[in-house]
């Protein structure tokens, strides 16, 4: 990392004011499936000039999967978000399509002219080749171009961050939302930064949709009635959140050979004939014996057995992993505590009780009517 780097993140730390909307006691945003929330910066102006950040450090730990290196330069990019009041939402994007460009490598060169943790291109105008090996520059030039963009926080993620890149892979980017967060996360943790924003954004109370999508196939349909949940129709990639506040019953891969018996795995999509099960799952136990199940999740969940969770807090993203079709999550609530499909009960009427109606977009409200301040 450049000494301009370890200066941006020295001075990372600012205040940012969390905007959020989305699915909560009618408050509804209009758009597409995965915008869950609009997060919005606070002005550089009013921010407050007496925080003393932590103190970040000078080589960075492997998280995860990435190590010394790829973490140094994620951590450029989201403190560089956060030092020109970029809200969270941003520092995702942006560090997801750098997953996708570099996978969080500073390259000397690819495509053509491109260079970089983005792969921008000299020759489009992004800087010279050596301005944009700068982690710090290069992310300064996305940041610069993705908040030009109307509606990008709003937008899912795939869109915004194409907007920026006009990539010839387009929907490359959506997966790795989920990644991106985590080490968002990680990294906002070390760095003292807020991140309020990214695990609670649309809680506004104690119910609230885990994605934004249409409602495909209901619960227990005459064509279906076996059927103990909804599938909300979103893309893959899109972040699932969790419906309430709880604690993680189950954390699985459910997916077998419908004639076999054997396992197929869930390193692959399922199929709709050839497959039974859930896929990756996730089981949240709740207050008052309710439990909410997800299903199909695209990789491993993001949380693991006992952990407590918070509403809006993200649990995995939308896949097609079990018996599946394509992309999609199966949403199932049960009351008295039971997992089995005896306790199984229809999500729609009562999310839609609870102030988290599914299958609904809305439009978007007066500021004034949906500001929370975290």
């Amino acid at each position: 990392m450049t000494l301009r780097s370890l200066v941006s993140l020295a001075v990372a730390l600012i205040a940012v004011v969390i905007l959020c909307a989305g699915g909560l006691g009618g408050i509804l945003l209009g758009g597409d499936a995965a915008a869950e929330c609009v997060p919005v910066a606070a002005s550089p102006a009013t921010s407050p000039t007496t925080s003393t950040p932590l103190e970040p450090p000078t080589v960075w730990p492997a998280i995860g999967d990435w190590d010394s290196d790829q973490v140094g330069n994620a951590a450029a990019i989201v403190t560089t978000g956060a030092r020109l009041a970029v809200p969270p939402r941003g520092w995702v994007i942006a560090l997801a399509t750098a997953m996708q460009e570099s996978t969080l490598r500073n390259l000397t060169g690819g495509d053509r002219d491109s260079v970089g943790l983005f792969q921008q291109r000299p020759s489009q105008g992004w800087g010279t080749p050596t301005q944009l090996q700068d982690p710090v520059y290069a992310s300064e030039k996305f940041f610069a171009k993705l908040t030009t963009i109307s509606g990008w926080q709003t937008m899912p993620l795939t869109e915004a961050a194409q907007a920026v890149q006009i990539s010839a892979f387009p929907d490359a980017y959506a997966t790795w939302e989920g990644p991106a967060t985590q080490l968002v996360t990680a990294i906002a943790d070390t760095t003292g930064l807020p991140t309020d924003g990214l695990a609670e954004c649309g809680a506004t109370g104690p119910w609230t949709q885990p994605v934004l999508a249409p409602v495909g196939s209901g619960f227990r349909t005459s064509n279906r009635p076996g059927h103990d949940g909804v599938d909300l129709s979103a893309p893959r990639g899109t972040i699932i959140r969790a419906a309430s506040t709880g604690t993680v019953r189950t954390v699985r891969c459910n997916a077998v050979h419908v004639n076999t018996g054997t396992e197929w795995g869930c390193d692959r999509d399922g199929h709709p004939d050839l497959t039974r099960g859930c896929g990756w799952y996730v089981d949240i136990d709740h207050a008052a014996g309710l439990l909410t199940r997800y299903c199909h999740m695209d990789q491993p969940p993001m949380v693991t057995v006992g952990q407590p969770v918070t509403a809006g807090q993200p649990i995995g993203v939308v896949g097609s992993t079990g018996r599946s079709s394509g992309p999609h999550l199966h949403y199932e609530v049960h009351h008295t505590g039971d997992a089995s499909p005896n306790g199984a009960i229809d999500p729609v009427p009562f999310m839609a009780a609870h102030n988290a109606p599914l299958g609904t977009t809305g439009t978007m409200p007066p500021l004034a009517t949906i500001i929370k301040v975290t």
